[in-house]
């Protein structure tokens, strides 16, 4: 292993590692939803005025930005966590489980902030940097439209909190705790949202011939868009369409009036986000006015792509080797389709996003499950 970045070691934060653990599952305990964040965000401004930092809170609603100066260097950098938790009742029983129902961390923010408080803890004690350190906590980014990280920058993140870089961590279930992953270009998905209304004329079950019937309709539309990546995208290029969500009838002897569809849509490039909108909307309507039937679509565009740009991201790849060693450390992982609205403040400012492994043990436990559960071994090492 390389001699550890400016003398930074893991073991550092051994001495924390209880007070961090018991500060994650107080955040686990306690979820809130997006743009709710009250309870977090208060813990958070709290613990960063007791670390010395400049704190300004209500950022985009209830986002916290911590502030250290040192020095007389005029360059910044951001370090970013999310903050929300999502409406998933968790199916844990050990003692820390959440106390909302219908709520959880299952997506590991709780494990997030605390990662991020602690290493807002340590450079605030070592004071091994000379310029501007912003940490942010950033509200809703589980939302998938008008979420946390687009409001902060088009409320003025970077004019209130200038940095010339910002950097952002998310856990990975499946790889091997500690191992840290990223890579240089786009990096996550684009992530659109489709809301589709297929209507008819509701009936009698058993008088189909005097109904215009929209379950049809559906069925016809859910099978012909699995054309559309299949028959439509360049065959070395990424693009996901699934159909989530599928409402529909009340009653089996009754022919309803309406069906609606729920879409979720990934992408990497602009020209291939462009076609499968296109074809979407083409195969909906052909397929629905083909039965004589109506349909209405809304498009919603969400997040972008997470582009990690070339010189931050070799950065983070440097230090993270010299943190854990080369071989706990992959420069050209995969491309995720899964999106990400650290995407809006990379679109502001060059960054990177990276990886870290939350265990190969968790593999059948991935993102938003409800028996997911953030690996404290994150906090310290997992040596």
């Amino acid at each position: 292993m390389k001699t550890p970045f400016h003398g930074v070691q893991l073991a550092d934060l051994a001495p924390w590692y209880a007070e961090l653990t018991a500060l994650r599952r107080r955040f686990h305990q306690h979820p809130e939803l997006a743009f709710a964040e009250h309870h977090t965000a208060a813990t958070i401004a709290q613990l960063l005025d007791e670390y010395g930092y400049d704190v300004t809170t209500g950022v985009a609603g209830t986002g916290v930005v911590g502030t250290l100066r040192l020095g007389d260097a005029d360059r910044a950098i951001g370090l970013r966590a999310d903050m929300d938790a999502l409406p998933i009742n968790e199916e844990n029983t050990f003692d820390y489980q959440s106390r909302q129902p219908g709520i959880m961390h299952a997506c590991g923010h709780d494990g997030h902030m605390t990662m991020l408080l602690g290493a807002a803890r340590y450079l605030a004690i070592t004071r091994r940097f000379n310029g501007t350190l912003n940490v942010i906590f950033q509200p809703a980014e589980e939302r998938g439209f008008d979420s946390g990280g687009q409001r902060m920058v088009d409320e003025g993140l970077f004019e209130r909190f200038p940095c010339d870089a910002v950097f952002a961590m998310h856990n990975h279930p499946g790889s091997p705790c500690g191992r840290l992953m990223s890579r240089r270009g786009p990096f996550m998905a684009a992530g659109d949202r489709v809301f589709i209304t297929v209507r008819g004329v509701g009936g009698h079950a058993a008088r189909p011939h005097l109904a215009q019937d929209p379950v049809v309709g559906a069925a016809s539309i859910i099978m012909a868009l699995q054309t559309v990546v299949a028959r439509n995208v360049p065959p070395d290029k990424t693009a996901v369409v699934t159909i989530g969500m599928l409402h529909g009838g009340k009653a089996l002897n009754v022919i309803p009036a309406e069906v609606q569809l729920g879409l979720s849509v990934r992408s990497f490039d602009p020209a291939i986000r462009a076609l499968l909108r296109q074809r979407i909307t083409d195969i909906v309507q052909l397929q629905s006015a083909s039965l004589g039937l109506s349909a209405e679509i809304k498009y919603v565009e969400g997040y972008p792509v997470v582009c990690n740009s070339e010189a931050e991201t070799t950065l983070a790849l440097q230090v993270a080797a010299e943190l854990v060693g080369e071989d706990n450390v992959d420069g050209d992982m995969a491309r995720l389709t899964g999106s990400e609205n650290f995407a809006y403040l990379l679109q502001a400012r060059p960054g990177c996003l990276i990886r870290i492994g939350n265990g190969e043990a968790q593999a059948n436990k991935m993102l938003h499950n409800p028996g997911y559960d953030f690996n404290d071994n994150n906090l310290n090492s997992c040596a």
